[in-house]
């Protein structure tokens, strides 16, 4: 998987940290440059370290899953996807954060939106395992350091414009998901070579 590649679906997954941030910067009225660290610590820190743990997962069963591996990414990814996708289509706005208060940045509250955002990262490290040129190691650093990057800017939005963007960005980073998966569903088929 290119450098190019990694950077894609780094960028696809931290859409729902970012989507979050944006909720977070809204409730903030008065936004310090420790809200912005803490946001992008904790979501690029779990957004780091879900696909790690999906990594180690998905090599502990690759020989049962090494036949239709092609099949399992191409699913996780668009479910991700899809699922991003719906969310950024509903009308429904998830911005339930304490009036801006430190409390919205205590541990407990961002342990959970950290886990939450990450959840789907866990599916993509799975996927991963069954890929045979990733660099983990790559692929890590980039969505975290990314996320962190993107949670530190949705924040700010958030603060200044409001959630103007955070459905653009759902829809964003689902389509990149899916579009991934279907790339490499055809590339295994033989149907592109890229």
């Amino acid at each position: 998987m290119s450098i190019f590649e990694l950077f894609i679906i780094a960028v696809g997954l931290s859409m729902d940290a970012f989507a979050v941030a944006v909720c977070k910067g809204l409730s903030v009225y008065k936004l310090k440059p420790k809200h912005m660290l803490v946001t992008g610590l904790w979501f690029g820190g779990f957004q780091g370290l879900m696909p790690l743990i999906g990594y180690l997962l998905g090599s502990t069963f690759e020989k049962y899953i090494t036949p239709v591996d092609h099949w399992v990414a191409f699913v996780l990814l668009g479910i991700i996807g899809a699922n991003m996708i719906k969310e950024s289509l509903s009308k429904e706005e998830e911005c339930d954060c304490e009036n801006g208060s430190d409390n919205a940045f205590s541990v407990k509250t961002m342990f959970v939106m950290a886990v939450a955002t990450s959840i789907d990262a866990l599916a993509v490290g799975i996927t991963f395992a069954l890929l045979p040129d990733v660099n983990i190691s790559a692929a890590v650093m980039f969505i975290g350091i990314i996320t962190f990057v993107l949670s530190c800017v949705g924040i700010k939005i958030g603060n200044v414009f409001g959630a103007k963007f955070k459905s653009k960005a759902e829809l964003a980073g689902g389509i990149i998901l899916i579009l991934m998966g279907t790339k490499i569903l055809l590339e295994h088929l033989g149907v592109i070579n890229f």
